[in-house]
């Protein structure tokens, strides 16, 4: 289990046990209003920049959940370290597609908190896993 050692280490980690349960609107609650999410991918669903509540709520999140199992994929969080405002993070996701297949993905993540919010996510994972399983 990871152990929080500032302020912006405790709200990362309610943002991925919230993102883990599904919470969205526990999700939305942590994000500054003008955030953005970049998953650092490409050719894969959700891939891009999303930005605000509604770009990443509603027209990110929700699609991209919607290809899993309901109450997949869970977020394990392996590491955690920060500086100021900057946290980064390794993580795993596991659970099950929405068809019954596995999904284990290995994640990298740099976090920036700003008033006590996630005001930029840039979001890093095996891209050439989630291809296979979308080819």
């Amino acid at each position: 289990m990871v152990t929080p050692t500032c302020a912006n280490e405790r709200i990362v980690l309610e943002f991925f046990a919230a993102l883990s349960n599904g919470d969205l609107e526990a999700v939305r609650s942590l994000l500054h209003e003008d955030a953005t999410w970049t998953a650092q991918v490409r050719e894969v669903p959700g891939a891009g920049a999303h930005k605000g509540h509604k770009g990443i709520i509603d027209e990110f999140l929700k699609p991209v959940r919607g290809l899993f199992a309901p109450g997949d994929p869970k977020v394990v969080v392996d590491s955690i370290a920060s500086n100021g405002a900057l946290v980064m993070v390794e993580s795993r996701g596991v659970g099950h597609l929405k068809d019954g297949r596995p999904y284990s993905n290995l994640y990298a993540w740099a976090l920036e908190v700003r008033d006590g919010k996630i005001a930029a996510l840039r979001e890093y994972m095996d891209s050439h896993y989630v291809m296979g399983l979308f080819a």
